[in-house]
C-alpha cells in the first residue's frame, strides 16, 4: 500500500449532503440513478450519478445524507454531467453501499 501525507489527505474535500432528488440514470452503461444533493449554503446543490441501485430505491434515498468529493472536475455520464463523486463500500458481491454519517450533521460538514 502506497502511503501518502497528511497534506495529500487535505486536497480530497469530502463533505456531507442531503439527497434532495432520486431518479433512475437513463443511457448510463451501469444501472445508477442521478442524484440532486444539497451541500448547504457555501456550496449549494450538486448532480451526481451513483450505481446503487442493488440495496437502494430512489424513495428511500430522498432525505438521507450521504458522503462525497466535491472538488473533482465533473464528468460526463451518458448525457448526464456528474458533479461530485458520492462515496459508498463494495458489498461482498459488487454492490455499492453509501457511505454516511451515523447521526444527522449540518450539510456542507467536511471531513476530517
Amino acid at each position: 500500500m502506497t502511503q501518502i501525507a497528511y497534506q495529500d489527505f487535505e486536497k480530497v474535500d469530502i463533505r456531507v449532503g442531503t439527497i434532495l432528488e432520486a431518479a433512475l440514470l437513463e443511457g448510463a452503461r451501469k444501472p445508477a440513478y442521478r442524484l440532486v444533493i444539497d451541500f448547504g449554503p457555501e456550496i449549494g446543490t450538486k448532480k451526481s450519478s451513483a450505481q446503487l441501485t442493488v440495496h437502494y430505491t430512489p424513495q428511500c434515498l430522498i432525505g438521507r445524507q450521504v458522503a462525497a468529493v466535491v472538488n473533482f472536475p465533473p464528468r460526463q455520464i451518458g448525457k448526464f454531467m456528474s458533479e461530485v463523486l458520492t462515496l459508498g463500500f463494495p458489498d461482498g458481491n459488487g454492490g455499492v453501499v453509501l457511505f454516511a454519517p451515523d447521526q444527522v450533521v449540518p450539510n456542507g460538514g467536511k471531513l476530517f
